[in-house]
C-alpha cells in the first residue's frame, strides 16, 4: 500500500532528506504521487537556432564559436554558439567559476536548454542547463515532457524528480485504489486516478500542454473534483459531529420582546427573517453554527444582542468577540443601551485593562454574574473561565484565525455542553467560496438595509484636485455635517502610516483654523482612540483624520461625508468597508476616491465598480476574480484550504458537483470519506476534531 509505504524506503532518502521532504508535507509513497508539477519543459525535440522564437523554452544544439569574459558592475561569461546554418545564440551566466569558463573551448558541440531572450547581440538564453555531446553519438532525447516541481531549500528538482519517478514505478506495480464512483466518472467524461497521476507526471509530448498549462486538461480536472469532494466531505463531517453534540436548548426570550418593543426601529424582513432562523437553532439541542452575512449598516448588532438575550435569560452566559477595540467597544455601547434596562450584566474585556479592573471582571465572569462578556481577542486567554457559556458572538470572523474561533468555542466544553456559535461578517462573500470557506456553517443573509437609507454616491477622482476636495469638505463641515479623512498605508510601516495621517491633519488645522479636526492612527494609545472616537461621535469633532483603523465599527449617524486618499491601493472590500462608515443618518452621504495617476487598467476597473455599485455582493465577486480566496477570507482563515491542486477562484464552477457528491459519499459511504481524507489531507487535518 503506497499510503503505509514510507519515503524512507526510497532511494537516496537519508534523515536530512526526509526532514526536508517533511517541510513539503510529503511522508508517505503516495504524497510524492500527489505532489504535482507546477509546469513543464519539452526536451523531446531538437529545435534549430534559426527557428527559435522569443519567450519560447527550448532545446537547441550548436558548436562553440567563441568564449569572453565580460567585466562591469557584474561580470558574465558569454559562450556563443552557432548552427550548421550559421545562427548564433550567446549563452550568459553570470554564477560561474574560472575552471568551468576554461571548458568552453571552441569547436565543442553543447546541448542547451532555456528560455530564448533577445539581447543586446541577438538571442540569448540566460545561465541554461546545458550538456557537453558528441554529435556523432548524441544522448537520447527525452521521451516525455520534463515536470518542474514546487519544492523547498537544500532539495533540487533532480532529487525530487528522481524519488518520484521511483514512486511512478512504484505506483504502475501498486495502483492506487480508485475512491470516486465509476457513475461520477462517467457523467462527468473523466479518466481514473491513475491514468491521471501517470498524465501529469509523465505527460507525452502529443499531450496538450496549453490545456495542461490551464488546468483544462482532463487529469488535472479529475483530481480537482477529487479534492474538491474531500474537502466538502470533511466539512459536512465536521457538521455531523457537531450535530451530534450537546448544547443547552434556549427557548425563546420574554426580554427579546421588550428589547424590540423600545427600540426606535421596527426591524427589517430581513432581520426578521434571520433572527426567526436564530431562534430556532437556539432552542435545539445541538449547537447551532450559523454565519450571518450583513452588508455595512444592514443591522447585524441588533440580531447579535437579541440572541444574546435568548441565551442570557435561559442562565447562560455569552462571549461577545470582536477583532479591534474600537469594534469592541461599539458593541459594549450597544448592549449596555439595551441589556442594562431588562437586568442584564455586560461585562468588559480588553488587552489594556488595568490589573484590578481585569481581576474583578474575569471574577464576575467565573462567577457567572456577568451575563454578557463583550472584548477583544483577550477572550480566549487562559485566564478567563466561564461558568456557563452558552452563545458565542464572533464579529468579523475573517479577522481571526479558525484556531481562535475554537479556542473560544472550546472554553463552553469544559461542562457537559458546547456553546452556540453565532459568526457575523459585513464583508459579503461570494457563494461558492462561502460553501467552501464555511461548508460547516448554516449562511444567513440580511440583504436588505433598513428604510430611509441613502446609497452612497460615490466619485473617483485625480490627486491633483486633492486641494479642492480639502476647500470642499471645509465648507460642508461649516454647514454643519462632519466627515471622516483616510490616509492608507503608503508603506509596510505603521510609523509612515500615522505620519502620513499626521500631516494631512495639519494641513488642514493650518489652512482652516476654526475646524475642528481629530486625528486617529494605530500608533495612538487606546484611551487615546477612545478620547477622539467619543468627542468625533458627539460632533465635537467636525473631521476625522484617520488610518483604516476605522474600517469596521465606527457608527456616527451624522457623518455623511468619505474621503480616501490613495484609495487604488486598497482591495475592494476593504474601499467598501470604509464607504460604509458614512451613509449611516438620513443625510444623502458622499464618497471621494483620489488616486495617483496614472491608474493601471485594473486600478481603474476596480475603483470604477466603487463608483457603479454599493451592493456587497457584487463588490465581492469582483474581488474574488482580482485577488482570489486567500486574500477575502484573510490568510488567517485559509488554513483549512490549503490545496494541493483545486483553486477556488479558478475551480468555482465545480464545487456545486462536488458538495452534491460529497453528501451522497458521506451519507452512504463513510469509509470511502476517510480513505479520501487520508490520502489529499493526510497529516494537515482532522475534521473530527477540528
Amino acid at each position: 500500500m503506497l499510503a503505509e509505504h514510507s519515503l524512507s524506503n526510497l532511494k537516496g532518502v537519508g534523515p536530512k532528506q526526509l526532514e526536508k521532504l517533511h517541510k513539503l508535507g510529503l511522508f508517505v509513497v503516495q504524497d510524492l504521487l500527489f505532489h504535482l508539477p507546477l509546469r513543464y519543459q519539452d526536451k523531446t525535440k531538437i529545435t534549430a537556432i534559426e527557428n527559435a522564437l522569443i519567450g519560447s523554452e527550448v532545446l537547441l544544439e550548436g558548436e562553440i564559436f567563441t568564449q569572453a569574459l565580460t567585466r562591469g558592475r557584474r561580470n558574465s561569461l558569454l559562450v556563443k554558439i552557432q548552427s550548421p546554418q550559421g545562427a548564433f545564440l550567446t549563452l550568459r551566466f553570470f554564477h560561474f567559476h574560472y575552471r568551468q569558463a576554461q571548458q568552453f573551448t571552441r569547436g565543442k558541440s553543447l546541448r542547451v536548454f532555456g528560455e530564448v531572450r533577445s539581447g543586446p547581440n541577438g538571442l540569448e538564453m540566460v545561465h541554461p542547463t546545458y550538456q557537453f555531446i558528441n554529435p556523432e553519438e548524441a544522448p537520447e532525447l527525452e521521451t516525455t515532457l520534463t515536470p518542474t516541481y514546487p519544492t523547498t531549500e537544500g532539495l533540487g528538482q533532480l532529487s525530487l524528480l528522481k524519488l518520484i519517478q521511483q514512486a511512478i514505478v512504484l505506483l504502475k506495480q501498486n495502483p492506487l485504489e480508485e475512491l470516486l464512483p465509476q457513475k461520477l466518472l462517467q457523467q462527468l467524461q473523466l479518466p481514473d486516478l491513475n491514468s491521471a497521476l501517470l498524465t501529469l507526471h509523465e505527460p507525452q509530448p502529443d499531450d496538450d500542454l496549453i490545456k495542461i498549462k490551464q488546468f483544462n486538461h482532463p487529469a488535472q480536472q479529475r483530481l480537482i473534483v477529487e479534492e474538491l469532494i474531500c474537502q466538502q466531505a470533511g466539512l459536512q463531517l465536521l457538521r455531523q459531529t457537531e450535530q451530534k453534540r450537546y448544547a443547552p436548548a434556549l427557548p425563546p426570550s420574554q426580554a427579546a420582546n421588550a428589547l424590540l418593543a423600545s427600540l426606535p426601529f421596527a426591524l427589517t424582513h430581513a432581520q426578521q427573517s434571520v433572527l426567526q432562523e436564530i431562534q430556532q437553532d437556539l432552542a435545539l439541542p445541538h449547537p447551532m453554527q450559523r454565519l450571518v452575512q450583513g452588508d455595512v449598516g444592514s443591522g447585524k448588532t441588533v440580531i447579535a444582542a437579541l440572541a444574546a438575550i435568548q441565551s442570557a435569560e435561559a442562565g447562560y452566559q455569552v462571549a461577545v468577540m470582536a477583532p479591534t477595540e474600537i469594534l469592541a467597544e461599539q458593541h459594549l455601547n450597544a448592549f449596555l443601551e439595551w441589556l442594562e434596562p431588562l437586568d442584564i450584566p455586560v461585562a468588559w474585556l480588553n488587552g489594556r485593562m488595568k490589573a484590578a479592573e481585569k481581576r474583578y471582571q474575569l471574577a464576575q465572569i467565573e462567577s457567572g454574574e456577568a451575563k454578557v462578556v463583550i472584548g477583544t481577542h483577550a477572550l480566549f486567554q487562559d485566564a478567563v473561565t466561564f461558568h456557563q457559556l452558552g452563545l458565542v458572538v464572533i464579529d468579523e470572523q475573517h479577522r481571526f484565525g479558525v484556531h481562535q474561533r475554537l479556542a473560544l468555542h472550546e472554553k463552553g466544553q469544559n461542562q457537559d455542553h458546547h456553546p452556540h456559535q453565532l459568526v457575523m461578517t459585513a464583508t459579503p462573500i461570494p457563494r461558492t467560496l462561502a460553501m467552501t470557506a464555511y461548508g460547516d456553517l448554516d449562511i444567513s443573509i440580511i440583504d436588505e438595509l433598513p428604510p430611509g437609507r441613502k446609497p452612497i454616491e460615490t466619485a473617483v477622482l485625480s490627486n491633483e484636485k486633492r486641494s479642492e476636495v480639502m476647500e470642499h469638505l471645509y465648507v460642508k463641515c461649516k454647514q454643519g455635517i462632519q466627515a471622516y479623512w483616510v490616509c492608507p498605508l503608503i508603506e509596510e510601516s505603521e510609523l509612515l502610516h500615522a505620519q502620513a495621517a499626521e500631516v494631512t491633519a495639519t494641513q488642514f488645522t493650518d489652512n482652516w483654523p476654526d475646524l475642528r479636526v481629530g486625528l486617529v492612527h494605530g500608533r495612538l494609545k487606546g484611551e487615546q482612540k477612545a478620547l477622539v472616537m467619543e468627542a468625533f461621535k458627539n460632533h465635537e469633532i467636525d473631521l476625522l483624520v484617520a488610518t483604516t483603523v476605522i474600517e469596521v465599527g465606527v457608527n456616527v449617524p451624522n457623518s455623511s461625508l468619505m474621503i480616501i486618499e490613495n484609495a487604488e491601493r486598497l482591495g475592494l472590500a476593504q474601499l467598501h468597508q470604509l464607504r460604509g462608515r458614512v451613509g449611516r443618518g438620513d443625510l444623502q452621504s458622499h464618497c471621494v476616491l483620489l488616486y495617483q495617476p496614472p491608474l493601471s487598467e485594473t486600478g481603474k476597473a476596480r475603483l470604477n465598480i466603487m463608483r457603479d455599485t454599493t451592493d456587497g455582493f457584487r463588490i465581492a465577486e469582483e474581488d474574488l476574480k482580482i485577488r482570489g480566496p486567500g486574500e477575502i477570507l484573510g490568510t488567517k482563515q485559509t488554513g483549512g484550504l490549503q490545496f494541493r491542486i483545486a483553486d477556488l477562484k479558478r475551480d468555482s464552477q465545480w464545487i456545486p458537483t462536488a458538495q452534491e457528491w460529497a453528501q451522497q459519499l458521506v451519507a452512504e459511504n463513510p469509509q470511502l470519506v476517510t480513505a479520501l481524507q487520508a490520502r489529499w489531507v493526510g497529516n494537515k487535518v482532522d475534521y473530527q476534531h477540528a
